[in-house]
């Protein structure tokens, strides 16, 4: 790889960058926090030919390999503002160096409504239109306004509203057609100063009422939330994940009426026309992959959903692992699973 500039650092550990704790080692590194910064390395020798990765909080990777031969974009500018307001509404703009969960807080703290059932969710606002995050039956294209990124192919700035995001089940344009290309430097988010609560999805209801509280407020049903995902999914600075491996699969109504014959209490969720949304983690469950671990790459011992890190595996023994779990959902189902998490 040729070198890109002088104040790069060089052979750079991305541990700290990458929630699977995976001691992966960059030839370069670069921490941005301007337009113009990332415009003055486009600009540097190298830059159009050497292959590169845009880097948040990097809780949603999988480096496969313990060497990533090119230069790896971290952009550390934070903040939100807000940009219009009226009566009812805010368009919020949130740089894309913020962390999701602070800024989700933050939100609730001010009253603003929609994105309060994203709570606790980890990684950066940049990633957030990328994976098109969503829970507890919300998705960030509920609220999302519009974007601005970097063009690495033509150095300019561009704007990307819902339509030209192309918005799917974690999915996105960014995904797909323009992979690699943007470099996310803001998301704007169109929130409401009064809203319908969203608290009929998973538990949150039961949680609710068990707390004794029968009219919660934004703050409540966030709380809600936070304890129920703190209570389910791993703290990944204590035992290394990206959350969720795989999306729920989205299977059409004639499969999901086979399978319920042989397995009566599948759970399920409407899809839309004639499609069915199942729990990836019941079918892992019931294929029996909770709570199995070989060596240091396992499956979490109380969500079947989340691959863990124990401690010393690489990429390559947690991806061989998923692979086994997905092969076996789909000889026991006929389900093919789809990764969620970014692998490299």
């Amino acid at each position: 790889m040729s070198k890109i500039l002088d104040v790069l650092d060089r052979f750079y550990n991305l541990k700290n960058y990458n929630s699977f704790g995976l001691n992966v080692v960059a030839s370069y590194f670069a921490n941005v926090d301007s337009l113009a910064q990332l415009k003055d390395l486009m600009q540097s020798p190298g830059f159009k030919e050497d292959r590169r990765l845009v880097l948040g909080g990097g809780s949603n990777v999988l480096f496969l390999d313990d060497f990533f031969d090119g230069l790896v974009i971290h952009y550390t500018k934070t903040g939100w503002e807000i940009v219009e307001e009226t009566e009812n509404e805010v368009i919020v703009r949130a740089h894309a160096g913020t962390n999701w969960s602070d800024f989700v807080d933050e939100m609730v703290d001010a009253g603003y409504h929609g994105i309060e059932n994203l709570s606790l969710i980890p990684g950066n606002v940049g990633a957030a239109p990328m994976q098109n995050i969503g829970a507890y039956g919300v998705e960030l294209k509920d609220s999302f306004e519009k974007l601005e990124a970097f063009d690495f192919q033509t150095g300019k700035l561009v704007s990307f509203d819902k339509k030209s995001c192309d918005f799917g089940y974690r999915s996105s344009f960014f995904k797909h057609g323009g992979k690699d290309r943007y470099f996310i430097l803001s998301v704007q988010l169109r929130l409401k100063k009064q809203g319908q609560l969203n608290r009929g999805y998973g538990n949150i209801s039961d949680y609710l009422k068990q707390q004794g509280v029968e009219n919660p407020s934004i703050k409540d049903l966030s709380q809600a939330i936070k304890a129920i995902r703190s209570s389910k999914l791993p703290d990944p600075l204590v035992i290394g994940n990206a959350g969720s491996f795989f999306k729920n699969p989205v299977i059409h109504q004639l499969l999901f009426e086979d399978l319920q014959q042989e397995f009566p209490k599948i759970p399920s969720y409407p899809s839309g026309t004639s499609m069915i949304k199942v729990p990836a983690a019941w079918l892992i469950d019931q294929a029996g992959w909770k709570g199995y671990r070989k060596g240091d790459a396992g499956v979490h011992e109380k969500q079947a959903l989340v691959l863990v890190n124990y401690g010393n595996a690489v990429g390559r023994e947690i991806f061989a692992l998923a692979m086994q779990i997905q092969l076996d959902v789909k000889n026991k189902f006929g389900i093919q699973l789809e990764p969620e998490v970014n692998i490299i």
